[in-house]
């Protein structure tokens, strides 16, 4: 499968720490790491657009032999949204310009990006974004974590949220298990006001039914994308034919770079709002034209429970 990162912020690590565990018909512990920020200007001014130009997308693991991914023509925006397409620019306005973002952090000394969308919570401060982009699985933890909502050339109008606190499964933390490739990310307030308050957030929905039509969004880097403008892809996922996974498959062209950005079922074309019910995450190496989306059960359902109180 192929995936992407990218980093951003400086934030000072705290110890990470195991908080709970839930004991019923799928156990699942939550792992989660807090992060003291530093000084919000100290960050600003690492990422300049120098730096974000260079963050880099990432390749993490592929079920199969590995394969390039596809280039093309760049992708155009139509002058309306299409209910099934492969990938191209978002040409609508609405809802979801602002609450899907880019993401930068480091990551084993390395800048990198991907994708994510504010979630409604309790606490007003809650993104979420796939678990690579916040943990490579069994190995280290992002650090510069920041979150720029409505990013469009080089920066968004709502400046950046840093992270004060992650949260993983257990499953992705011991062992990268493609099924729970899904991580709540905490961010501190900028200038006293919280994120969903800015630019508002999405609804997040768990153990719905499979094969409903989907908007998959994102920042592809790689192939026929640059990075810079909000991409999409939508229709009817399907499950994973390899059986390898729980997860359904997008037909999707998006690349690197477009990691961790929402799925949005029951989406609304007009106000560009939705409800989350999965995130990009990877894809075979043998098939670079499906995006596989992690399926959001129990254990996510724990998983934002938890992370929603901040």
């Amino acid at each position: 499968m192929t995936r992407v990162a990218t980093a951003l912020l400086g934030l000072a690590p705290v110890v990470p720490f195991v908080t709970f565990t839930i004991t019923d018909a799928v156990p699942a512990r939550v792992v989660t790491r807090e992060f003291r920020v530093t000084s919000t200007r100290q960050v600003l001014r690492y990422w300049t657009l120098d730096r974000m130009d260079k963050a880099v997308t990432r390749p993490v693991r592929l079920h199969r032999r590995r394969s390039p991914l596809v280039a093309g023509l760049f992708p155009q925006e139509r002058s309306a949204p299409s209910t099934h397409s492969s990938g191209e620019l978002w040409p609508s306005r609405g809802a979801v310009r602002k609450t899907v973002g880019k993401v930068f952090f480091t990551m084993n000394g390395k800048d990198f990006l991907c994708s994510a969308a504010t979630v409604r919570s309790a606490s007003r401060d809650l993104v979420v974004t796939a678990g690579h982009c916040a943990k490579n699985g069994r190995g280290a933890w992002a650090e510069n974590w920041i979150f720029v909502p409505g990013y469009r050339d080089g920066g968004g109008a709502d400046g950046g949220y840093t992270a004060r606190r992650m949260f993983v499964a257990d499953q992705w933390s011991k062992s990268g298990d493609d099924d729970y490739d899904v991580a709540m990310v905490a961010v501190a307030p900028t200038d006293g006001k919280h994120v969903a308050d800015v630019v508002g957030a999405n609804p997040i929905g768990f153990e719905r039914p499979r094969g409903r039509r989907v908007f998959g969004f994102g920042y592809p880097a790689g192939g026929r994308y640059d990075g810079e403008r909000l991409a999409y892809c939508s229709g009817r996922p399907a499950g994973d034919p390899h059986g390898v996974t729980d997860a359904e498959g997008l037909h999707c062209d998006m690349t690197q770079g477009s990691s961790g950005g929402p799925w949005l079922s029951t989406f609304d074309l007009s106000t560009g709002t939705g409800l989350i019910t999965s995130v990009s995450s990877f894809k075979y190496a043998d098939d670079d034209v499906t995006m596989y989306g992690p399926y959001f059960g129990a254990a996510i359902r724990r998983l934002y429970e938890q992370a929603q109180k901040g």
